[in-house]
Parts: C-alpha cells; structure tokens; sequence
C-alpha cells in the first residue's frame, strides 16, 4: 500500500509544478480522450473567476458538485483536494455562511491550492494536509463530502468510506465522481486497460462500491455510469447518505 501512495504522491507532485502536463486521470487515460478528463468537464459559466491555475490542475473525471446540490450555510469537504478547483467552487456555492475544506496528501498541491484560493480572493475555505484513509477533521464536521477521481487511488477504500462516514454529520450525504468498472471485469483485467495512477487499475466495480458503501455504514446509495474511459471502465457518480439519528460513529471508529 505504501508504494502505491508513494507512486500517487509523486504523480500529484509532478502535476502541481507543471499543471498543464501528465497527472492522475490525465492524458494517460487508456482511451487517448484527455478530454473526458478535468475541466473540460464543468460548464464553463462555472469556472469563471476560478484561476487558471486551478483550472489547469483539475485532473478529475467529473464534477462532483453537479452531483452534491450544494446549498448556501453548508460544510463540505473535498477528498483530494488537488489544485482546489472543487473546494472554490464548493465555497462560492454554499455562500459566506458554509464553508469549504479540501484535504490532500501531496504538499505542492496544498501550496497550489492555498495560492488559488488567494488569487480567488476565497476565505470560507481551508486546506489540510492528510490522506483520504485519516481524515484530520473531528466527528460530524461536515454535512457533505465530495470526491473527484481519487477513491480510486486509495489503497484502502473500506477505510475512506469509513472515514467519510465518520466526518459526516447524520443526515448528511455523500457525492463524488470516481472512475467505475463494470461488474464483469476482474482486477486483473482492470488493470489490463490502465495503471492504478492513471485512474484505472485500481477502480472498483459498481457492485463492491455499493456493498462497501453499505459496510461503511452509508444508505440509498447509488451509482450511475456517465461516460466510457476505457472497456467496460466508466466514469460515474457515486451518492449516498448517512442516515439521521443517534451518533453511530463506535460502529466505524477511525
């Protein structure tokens, strides 16, 4: 597991210090379509006054916020924040009254991502440095967690669903973009179409993501294919919610 951080540790590095070159869910998408990837993504009437920088530095495969319908007053939280693309857009959604928190491993995408937020001129956000499996936030911090193209590269999806769950307030929901296999590919045929840095070896199939979301702790969960990346390998959304009522968070210590 450690060498697979380390090799993603390095990808995000490289991607900081020269944006417009090869990252994560970049042009080594297996399809050759660096198009279905980044900012091409997001409506352009969103990305007005977001940096270039940011921009340039999306390497997701999605837009997470189309998926989350975030509203104003709202904590989010932002797994793999990257260049903060999603965490500034996150925070102009949810207004002067909710807040926006981005956590990343890598620290020249933290430095990336702190300068975008100045130049935004952006100050209900907050970048951590963390990993995805140990999340630095306290229980119930936030009422929504997003996600653009990372659960994929973690060694120890269980643990960030759980760890997702954990932050969550209850009642509060889940909406991430992710790269999907479909259920008849092995792990060894995922990783036939692509590396597990280039976003494809290490997805899961819809089938284990909702039986690890349910593990997780998470309800009416759902996961819808968007677009084709490779054979049989999708981008897709991924919702789920964390059911209202009494704190169950001992069933999924951190």
């Amino acid at each position: 597991m450690a060498d697979v951080r380390d090799e993603v540790r390095r990808r995000y590095a490289a991607a900081a210090t020269a944006p417009a070159g090869p990252g994560c869910c970049g042009p080594e998408a297996p399809t050759g379509e660096a198009g279905r990837f980044g900012e091409t993504l997001y409506d352009a009437t969103e990305l007005a006054g977001i940096p270039v920088e940011a921009r340039l530095a999306s390497l997701g495969c999605g837009n997470p916020l189309a998926v989350a319908d975030l509203r104003p007053g709202e904590r989010v939280l932002d797994l793999g924040s990257g260049g903060g693309i999603d965490v500034l857009l996150s925070a102009r959604r949810v207004g002067p009254s909710g807040f926006a928190h981005g956590v990343d491993m890598t620290d020249e995408m933290l430095d990336l991502a702190r300068a975008n937020a100045a130049r935004a001129g952006a100050s209900n956000v907050a970048f951590h440095r963390g990993t995805i499996e140990d999340l630095p936030l306290p229980d119930a911090a936030v009422d929504v967690v997003i996600s653009n193209c990372v659960v994929n590269l973690s060694p120890d999806k269980p643990r960030v669903l759980a760890e997702a769950f954990r932050v969550l307030a209850p009642g509060g929901r889940l909406g991430i973009s992710d790269v999907v296999a479909e259920d008849h590919l092995t792990p060894d045929q995922r990783a036939e179409r692509g590396s597990y840095v280039g976003c494809i070896a290490g997805a899961l199939s819809r089938t284990e993501y909702l039986d690890l979301l349910a593990a997780a702790g998470f309800v009416d969960a759902d996961v819808t294919f968007t677009h084709a990346v490779a054979d049989g390998m999708h981008g897709a959304i991924v919702r789920a919610s964390r059911p209202t009522g009494p704190d169950t968070t001992e069933e999924n210590p951190r």
